[in-house]
């Protein structure tokens, strides 16, 4: 019988093609599984809470079910099921009363960090920002920690922020998307404070897929180091992306040190170049966007950026700050932001 030389390719075809049938499977089958128990949660939550209500004192006689509980479901199930745990499940039925409101593309681990959320629009917003990107439990964690919400909230149109707590369209500007500070702790540059920009772009582009989720939503990758030429001289943005949301470029310079008004010049030039040259028919205009270890007020205030619905400028931070310092500096923008709207005004 004459060897079939086409068998092998064949062969890994149809075993790629099963082994993605299993794969998608498995993770309905994990989906479901996971989405039965954070249903089950939610009816322990509601048995606890409906029967703490039947007690004369709601708080003592809580904690007596609690421990009780916490006993005897240990005991037969392990210790998913010790006092802790069973405050986490009270707790999710008492923010979550409404079964409507729980989302099935979430875990029971996505649920427990949101617990930890006291505000309920920024719990929200985690909550749809978590879905919409297809966040896992860790990345949820970690912007949980660097309080997203509230850079986010530093958007001068604040609108955009609560529509995504309660799934509302509403129409973005380029300002909506820019962070004020942008946490880069990820790429490990905490311990060397003498690095240049070509080590803070070649470490962005080894940790992309954290820088992407930095960015935020809707950001893609287009090109590092990306050349353009004018009257025979050649020029270099650092780092360039395409936002399929709102459908436009989003160019990168990288500076190490202060903000300077050269690195504004250029940056409007770069902007420019790609609304002349690149941009297509259907784009919005090209957002340039200045990452600098520290902001110069005035430089600010006296340059294109002060006006500018396409230029501008970021503080990034190479360390994750504590909560405390996050909201200074958080609180420091406000301010400066607030004080230039009365200047405007």
């Amino acid at each position: 019988m004459a060897e079939n030389k086409h068998q092998p390719s064949e062969l890994n075809t149809l075993y790629n093609t099963i082994n993605q049938i299993i794969e998608e499977a498995r993770n309905t089958v994990y989906r479901t599984a996971n989405f039965t128990m954070v249903q089950a949660y939610w009816n322990i939550g509601r048995a606890i809470v409906e029967e703490e209500q039947n007690g004369q004192d709601r708080a003592e006689y809580g904690q007596y079910i609690l421990q009780e509980l916490a006993k005897k479901l240990t005991k037969k199930y392990g210790k998913s099921y010790g006092e802790r745990n069973l405050r986490y499940v009270r707790q999710f039925y008492r923010i979550f009363q409404n079964w409507n409101a729980v989302r099935s593309e979430l875990s029971w681990t996505h649920y427990r960090l949101l617990l930890r959320i006291e505000n309920d629009q920024a719990r929200q917003f985690y909550l749809q920002e978590a879905i919409d990107c297809n966040w896992s439990t860790r990345s949820l964690e970690r912007q949980i920690n660097k309080l997203y919400y509230e850079r986010m909230l530093m958007s001068k149109n604040n609108q955009v922020v609560k529509a995504e707590t309660t799934e509302k369209t509403t129409q973005q500007e380029p300002k909506d998307i820019i962070k004020d500070p942008y946490v880069l702790e990820f790429l490990g540059l905490k311990d060397n404070t003498d690095f240049r920009e070509s080590e803070l772009e070649q470490a962005i582009i080894d940790k992309l897929q954290d820088f992407l989720l930095e960015l935020g939503k809707g950001f893609t990758f287009h090109s590092r180091q990306y050349r353009i030429s004018l009257d025979g001289e050649h020029f270099y943005i650092d780092l360039v992306f395409y936002n399929y949301i709102l459908k436009c470029f989003l160019l990168i310079d990288l500076k190490t040190g202060k903000l300077k008004h050269q690195d504004i010049g250029q940056m409007d030039t770069y902007v420019r170049y790609f609304e002349d040259k690149i941009k297509q028919e259907n784009d919005n205009p090209t957002i340039g966007l200045i990452l600098c270890t520290e902001k110069n007020n005035a430089v600010v205030k006296y340059s294109l950026l002060n006006d500018s619905k396409q230029l501008f400028a970021a503080k990034y931070m190479t360390y994750l700050p504590t909560e405390q310092e996050l909201k200074k500096e958080i609180e420091r923008e406000r301010q400066q932001i607030e004080q230039e709207n009365k200047l405007n005004s």
